[in-house]
């Protein structure tokens, strides 16, 4: 049965010798959070080109569930060069203000109700999404949701794990879709996400890049800033928060986009989030009809470098002082709700700024079934393309010196090899 499935893939392969390579947005996905729990195994995977089940994977940074957590969180945070890069001495400095840091951000846990939100609505996000993409691509059915954090449980370790306990991999293949959480791009973020996941699938499966061995085949989908269903999402949100202020203000409301800020020495190195994140807001508007003035401002600076800004807080205290007072806080680049919307938001911005009663945020997108079918049809759209990743994943950054980037870029670009269309006459045989 293993040699009639390696001949099967080799078949294919030149069956579809010329195909040209045309990327399309990665999706990554995230894991099931009770490992104690009995899981089903999947079924082992048809030797001769089933498409199904196919693992969806949601990457994201992921946040502590319980305050006993916040230490382990911030440490691994801290940690990561790719989203806060502190040189040669990030293995001495991280830690110390992880350790520095934690009693004062097991407060503001404490005060969102004793743990972040993150892992609850990404988990619930991707198994909604899954129902649907077995009814709107039976092909690829069925789709296993699994969620990976980068810096919280489930981490990108146990979730392969998993993959691996459920029947993909371990010589049986079995596709996985890593479906990223961040909808506009970052090396700090989603390049990240994608090193770790690299990381451990080299760790835990070998290097070789091709499927022939029965590893897993891995596409991504990487970014998707301007896709439609969540510009709507995005847009509805907008316009209920909107009717909430009198008719006669109402188009005088000053909206104020609000993004994760990242060191300029990331951005001038070249990362692409910025202008990821302004594609984003500028698709929201014109959805809108560009029915308000706006702008964009960037949150949750740490430390003393310079940081992309301006600061949200700082956009909101001058507004007011200029007697604007009529702010409506857009969270543009999260997809739930987590610490930076229900702390520094609406604790720390809207609550100290005088104004709670004219300043306010409009709802995190968490279980909108207008976002959820987005992604489903993001995932869809991506399965059917045949593409291994977008053509944006295989370009680094002008200023990239990391090895570890090249590298991770190669294996996921490499997976192409592996990757087919649905409806191709590979597929068929």
């Amino acid at each position: 049965m293993m040699a009639l499935r390696l001949s099967t893939q080799r078949l294919t392969r030149e069956v579809l010798k010329g195909t040209p390579f045309r990327p399309s947005f990665p999706l990554l996905e995230s894991q099931r959070r009770h490992f104690a729990t009995p899981s089903t195994t999947v079924a082992a995977h048809d030797a001769v080109g089933s498409k199904g089940p196919t693992a969806m994977v949601f990457l994201n940074m992921g946040g502590p569930s319980t305050t006993d957590e916040v230490g382990d969180f911030l440490s691994r945070l801290f940690a990561d060069g790719d989203l806060i890069p502190l040189g040669r001495l990030q293995s001495y400095i991280g830690p110390l203000i992880s350790t520095r840091r934690t009693p004062k951000i097991q407060k503001q846990y404490a005060a969102i109700g004793g743990g972040s939100p993150i892992r609850k609505w990404t988990e619930y996000q991707n198994a909604e999404m899954c129902k649907i993409l077995d009814k709107i691509s039976p092909e690829t059915a069925p789709h296993k949701p699994y969620v990976a954090f980068r810096y919280a449980d489930p981490l990108t370790e146990e979730m392969y794990n998993k993959l691996l306990q459920d029947g993909f991999g371990n010589g049986r293949g079995g596709r996985a879709v890593a479906f990223t959480q961040y909808p506009q791009y970052s090396c700090s973020t989603t390049g990240s996400s994608l090193n770790e996941l690299w990381k451990w699938r080299h760790r835990l499966e070998g290097k070789a890049a091709s499927g022939d061995d029965g590893s897993i085949s891995w596409s991504v989908i990487d970014r998707w800033p301007a896709h439609h269903g969540l510009v709507e999402a995005f847009a509805q949100n907008i316009e209920a928060k909107l009717a909430e202020y009198p008719e006669e203000r109402r188009k005088q409301v000053v909206l104020l986009f609000s993004a994760h800020s990242l060191p300029m020495s990331v951005v001038n190195r070249g990362d692409p989030y910025p202008s990821e994140v302004a594609a984003t807001v500028h698709a929201v508007m014109q959805r809108l009809n560009f029915s308000n003035p706006y702008r964009l401002c960037w949150q949750s600076q740490v430390g003393p470098s310079a940081w992309l800004g301006p600061q949200t807080a700082t956009t909101v205290e001058q507004y007011i002082a200029k007697g604007q007072k009529d702010l409506v806080l857009i969270p543009i680049a999260f997809t739930s709700d987590h610490i930076e919307t229900l702390y520094e938001l609406d604790t720390e911005v809207i609550g100290e700024c005088g104004h709670a009663d004219t300043v306010k945020r409009a709802d995190s997108l968490n279980g909108s079934p207008v976002f959820i079918q987005a992604l489903a049809d993001i995932a869809k759209d991506h399965l059917r393309s045949g593409n291994a990743c977008s053509l944006q994943m295989g370009l680094r950054c002008p200023g990239c010196k990391s090895d570890r980037c090249l590298e991770s870029k190669k294996f996921f670009s490499g997976q192409q090899a592996n990757i087919y269309p649905i409806g191709s006459k590979a597929t068929a045989l």
